[in-house]
């Protein structure tokens, strides 16, 4: 037994100095950047580094790795488990994000409000985007504070704007910004109704997935709860060393892999099945 588990973490060991080490196809390692990028930016996190995140993922399945392998003593069971600790992080960027964008979609309205008062009001669009740092709504409020900023310092309209989108990491947000982009380019003489009118858009489409949203809640937890159980009555097995001791062997591997690629690949196409379209950034 002690041999299985000085292998198991020699391989683990391995498997961490080459993800670090290791060369990499520059199209492959600049690919997953990006995802890791984009999913940190969605959630809010742009500040936290994709180095520090993965670091994150890490440590958390060497950790899982090493209390399932105290507690049960079966280092089939603790991989399985230290691959779940590994992916928890992301998972939790990941529900952060799905969030944050439900947030952004909801004060998207009342912000293109604003800005139509403050257009009627005779204020110049630069004036109006910083105000929304005060008068906005409370999620926004510190983007359009940085956009200010940015705006005091070098005076770029357009340059502003696209650092305004890396920070809201967006689609909602996307629109708004190139659409404000387009009207100061060619004049903006139709901006009051260009911003009503997507105003009253965003508000129909906000209106609409919510009530989708919640009809598709309860196939969405039932997933869930599908993928979690087995997983969850194996790891209150743990606790049984006699039964749980059966799992190290090749039989008892086969059956771990194959329950884990049978609840991945339903999972996934429970999720694609009852989903609802996700919308696109554009020109990011």
């Amino acid at each position: 037994m002690g041999a299985v588990v000085g292998v198991g973490v020699g391989i683990g060991l391995m498997l961490v100095w080459s993800a670090f080490f290791l060369p990499r196809p520059a199209g492959d390692a600049s690919r997953t950047t990006g995802r890791a990028a984009e999913l940190l930016a969605r959630a809010g996190l742009g500040q936290v580094s994709v180095t520090g995140f993965v670091a994150l993922c890490v440590v958390c399945g060497a950790v899982t790795t090493l209390a399932l392998q105290v507690v049960s003593g079966t280092p089939p069971v603790a991989v399985a488990f230290g691959l779940m600790g590994a992916w928890l992080p992301v998972a939790v960027v990941s529900g952060r994000a799905r969030r944050r964008q439900r947030e952004l979609a909801e004060v998207w309205p009342e912000a293109v409000d604003n800005l139509v008062s403050a257009v009627r009001a005779g204020m110049s669009l630069p004036d109006a985007l910083s105000a929304l740092g005060s008068r906005g709504p409370e999620p926004l409020r510190e983007a359009f504070d940085q956009f200010a900023l940015d705006y005091q310092v070098t005076g770029r309209f357009g340059e502003c704007l696209d650092r305004l989108k890396d920070r809201l990491a967006d689609p909602v947000g996307d629109r708004v910004v190139e659409g404000l982009r387009i009207a100061r380019e060619v004049g903006g003489g139709e901006l009051g109704r260009l911003l009503r009118n997507l105003s009253t858009y965003l508000r129909d489409d906000a209106r609409t997935r919510s009530e989708l949203e919640a009809r598709q809640a309860w196939t969405v937890n039932g997933a869930r709860l599908a993928v979690a159980s087995p997983w969850l009555v194996l790891l209150f097995m743990s606790f049984q060393s006699e039964v749980i001791h059966r799992y190290a062997s090749p039989a008892g591997v086969a059956v771990l892999t194959i329950g884990a690629v049978a609840c991945v690949v339903a999972y996934r196409l429970m999720m694609r099945i009852g989903r609802l379209p996700v919308e696109r950034r554009i020109l990011s």
